[in-house]
């Protein structure tokens, strides 16, 4: 039949024209990085307004009034803050500056190395200083005196480490280097116990940093959790209790559910502050509270209990306004969205590669080569996925090569029957 033979013609020259036809490509956005979702953007600079800061979504629980100067609540797993206020300004931070000391000293010594304090090391404590009871002559493991700064939140213990880790000076200097490495710009650091000292402030955003980095640590998470520890005295030892009430549920302060810790604080100057993290549900919340006006002494422990709830509840009811990520991790991180820029650059860089991919291929092929034929021989299939090509023709639509190949069968059918017909 004569149909078949022209069938046959038009497949095998549609055959050759899809290979000469290059394998259509991406857009220069999808090849740099497909769209996150629309979560997963923060905006850092947010939190440097003052005010409440919260971008709720629709069932989200409202906000409760708490009377902090500063406070902040953040997911503690990705970093990502949930709401905060004032989160930039800066405070005198108290004892809650004893996690940026824990962060920096806690992995030079071993728990059970022991030292025999010396009568120098428990010079300058300040008048009126937290103390659980650290002499000299005595021999304790490091540990003790760890149990000592966090549940007892003891300056004499703070003193005798900073000893251990170079000196009172050398340690000042090593908590501002840290704190920089975590992100933490607002804190400034001039005695390492949290002691009042003209210019020693933080920040309700960098006290959530530290409390975040802290559980990621599981010495620092083991202290700060800890309610209730025998301290050494001698030849006889007595017991302390962390002063952190929403975790031992002390002086008519309920416990909270779930209370990891981490650290309270108290000064005249700095009023009450707090960092507290819990567990509910397998999601970590880390909130931190600085000077509450309101209420009591015990008032900070209720303001993070009302912040705590809030953040479970609204938890997938919130846009993150922010992280406690630093901004270099932020640049690096799969979930944010890249930059205008960023992704022009990665299209034109790709771009430029898989010209000179191209360009090798027709080389090796010989000249006088088609450009389909070349890729092909270059590297079959896998070439053709790998390395797609760029330029005018890429993305060519499947009608344009419907139309081809139909002009082609017609061109065909009026050679082979079309000069019978004259």
């Amino acid at each position: 039949m004569i149909v078949m033979p022209a069938l046959r013609h038009a497949a095998a020259g549609a055959a050759a024209l899809l290979l000469a036809l290059p394998v259509p490509a991406a857009s220069a956005a999808a090849v740099a990085e497909p769209t996150p979702p629309a979560r997963s953007f923060v905006d850092p600079a947010r939190l440097d307004r003052s005010g409440t800061q919260v971008q709720p979504l629709r069932g989200a629980p409202e906000l409760p009034s708490v009377s902090a100067l500063s406070w902040l609540v953040a997911d503690a797993g990705t970093g990502e803050v949930l709401a905060a206020r004032n989160a930039h300004r800066p405070l005198p931070p108290a004892s809650t500056l004893k996690t940026l000391f824990a962060l920096t000293a806690l992995p030079h010594h071993a728990p059970d190395e022991r030292h025999t304090v010396r009568d120098e090391e428990l010079e300058g404590i300040g008048e009126g200083s937290s103390m659980v009871g650290v002499k000299e002559g005595f021999t304790y493991k490091v540990s003790d005196l760890w149990n000592g700064v966090f549940l007892s939140s003891g300056n004499d213990a703070v003193h005798v480490l900073a000893a251990l880790n170079g000196g009172w000076e050398s340690m000042t200097k090593q908590m501002q280097e840290k704190a920089r490495s975590l992100g933490a710009r607002d804190t400034r650091v001039v005695s390492p116990d949290g002691y009042d000292a003209p210019g020693q402030v933080s920040s309700a955003y960098d006290l959530a940093v530290f409390g975040r980095a802290g559980l990621q640590d599981p010495q620092f998470t083991r202290y700060c959790s800890t309610a209730y520890a025998d301290f050494p005295a001698g030849g006889w030892s007595y017991g302390i209790v962390n002063t952190n009430r929403l975790l031992t549920g002390a002086d008519g302060v309920a416990r909270y559910p779930g209370l990891i810790g981490v650290k309270n604080g108290y000064t005249s100057n700095a009023g009450n502050t707090l960092v507290a993290a819990a567990r509910r549900g397998g999601r970590t919340l880390v909130v931190s509270v600085m000077n509450p006006q309101g209420g009591g002494g015990f008032s900070v422990y209720e303001e993070a209990r009302e912040l705590l709830d809030w953040g479970f509840d609204a938890w997938g009811r919130v846009q993150p306004v922010g992280s406690l990520k630093p901004t270099k991790d932020l640049r690096k991180a799969p979930g944010t969205a890249p930059s205008p820029e960023s992704v022009q650059a990665q299209a034109q860089s790709q771009s430029r590669a898989q010209t000179q991919d191209q360009a090798k291929a027709q080389a090796k092929a010989g000249p006088g080569t088609g450009a389909g034929v070349q890729a092909a021989a270059a590297g079959g299939h896998g070439a053709a996925k790998d390395a797609a090509p760029s330029g005018g023709a890429s993305g060519l639509p499947l009608a344009l090569v419907g139309s081809a190949l139909g002009a082609a069968l017609s061109l065909w059918l009026w050679r082979r029957f079309g000069a019978r017909g004259n």
